[in-house]
């Protein structure tokens, strides 16, 4: 049997485009993963046909099994492997679904990886990343699951070193967020049109990281999110009011949003703190670092 994590993405920034002639639109982030806290968890085992089963306290919210980006980046995979094998997976869904932090995406990620080295497929990933690219933006940074700065349509991905791990809190309260509407929105307020791909310097240590985050960069899909779904707002007051908090900030197209700190105490404790005031919130202390 095979077990991986699928740990929750998170856009430290996010700059976006106005869209290209096939709808989607060039971006540019800096994308991290979260540690066990905050992951979905796949299983794998021998089977004589493709077979997925979600389960866990997110389930339900993910729709029919068929329509699952698990169960397409598998077949894809195996059409692309060229292999008569199957396979038995099992999702564990831990992650709020259609939250900006790419939990689909990490689910298929995890399958592509998983399944590669299930069906005895080649150790270089670069097939795994061509192939990610056609299932979604997020799909190849969630198929490397480690820092990376994600550009063009999400295809184009470099490596990026974090200074040390970085003490997180993420918070979605309960509100789907699916990103089309938020990217329609934005594109029909004119969004990206000042696009460019921004330099982002070697840092020593985290708070120059932070430093640079605050003063250099932004989620361009915030405000379209604020205006679909007004609650966010109130996520992000809670946040920047913690103690000890270095930057509060939306991820991706929403509604998760995420607090970074300078320690993993200061971390846990604002999640203590958030669950009380919130009871009904997702709330969860991580960290950012190296990845899977």
């Amino acid at each position: 049997m095979i077990s991986l994590l699928a740990p929750a993405k998170v856009n430290l920034y996010l700059h976006v485009g106005p869209p290209n002639g096939n709808g989607r639109h060039p971006l540019d982030s800096l994308v991290v993963f979260a540690a066990a806290e905050a992951a979905d968890r796949l299983t794998i085992e021998p089977s004589e046909t493709l077979q997925l089963a979600v389960i866990g306290p997110q389930a339900e919210a993910c729709g029919p099994v068929g329509d699952n980006l698990v169960f397409r980046a598998a077949h894809a995979l195996k059409e692309i492997l060229k292999t008569s094998d199957g396979a038995r997976l099992t999702l564990v869904k831990h992650l709020p679904v259609a939250a900006g932090i790419g939990g689909g995406s990490a689910d298929a990620g995890a399958a592509l990886r998983g399944l590669n080295a299930h069906w005895g497929g080649p150790d270089v990933p670069d097939h795994l990343v061509a192939l990610a690219a056609h299932l979604g933006g997020d799909v190849p940074a969630c198929t490397i699951s480690r820092p990376v700065l994600m550009r063009g349509e999400g295809e184009r991905l470099q490596g990026v070193t974090l200074p040390a791990p970085l003490p997180t809190l993420l918070v979605n309260p309960g509100i789907p967020c699916p990103t089309g509407p938020i990217f329609k929105a934005y594109d029909a307020a004119g969004g990206g049109h000042d696009f460019r791909e921004i330099d982002v310097p070697a840092f020593g240590t985290n708070d120059q990281l932070l430093d640079w985050l605050s003063a250099e960069t932004f989620n361009d899909l915030e405000a379209p999110a604020l205006i679909h779904h007004p609650e966010i707002a109130g996520v992000l007051e809670t946040l920047r009011a913690l103690p000890g908090v270095r930057l509060a900030r939306m991820s991706g197209s929403g509604a998760t949003c995420f607090a970074l700190f300078n320690s993993q105490d200061a971390a846990d404790a604002a999640a203590h703190q958030a669950r009380n005031r919130h009871p009904d919130w997702w709330v969860t202390a991580t960290a950012f670092g190296d990845g899977r």
